[in-house]
């Protein structure tokens, strides 16, 4: 990633890559949604519920967009006469999640080379 010009940005050539940055993960309840999804084969709902602090329609909403983009799996089943849904990332969200970190990765450690210039 490199930093454009501001005319450029402003005439809306060569966008800047970080205005191109996955909008569906990048909202910080989705984000955090996928972060602990990551780094566990499945999870179920109630789990994520405590972890993320999120209210049951919140968590919800957030995980059917999340699996609208096919980046959630979402399987409901019977563990015996109690529901029970169990959340876990599908191979595209895992590889999306992974190009979303390298990318703001980049995106920070340019920023960061910027900063240096002001100790």
């Amino acid at each position: 990633i490199q930093f454009l010009p501001m005319e450029n940005i402003m005439a809306n050539e060569n966008r800047h890559p970080i205005l191109e940055i996955n909008k569906l993960v990048h909202e910080p309840a989705r984000l955090l949604i996928m972060a602990q999804l990551f780094v566990v084969e499945s999870v179920d709902f109630l789990f994520l519920l405590k972890q993320t602090g999120m209210t049951q329609g919140n968590l919800s909403a957030h995980l059917n967009k999340l699996e609208a983009g096919d980046y959630v799996n979402i399987k409901k089943e019977f563990v015996g006469k109690r529901p029970r849904t169990v959340l876990s990332l599908t191979e595209t969200g895992k590889i999306v999640f992974v190009i979303y970190v390298k990318e703001m990765k980049q995106t920070f450690d340019e920023l960061y080379c910027e900063i240096d210039k002001y100790k």
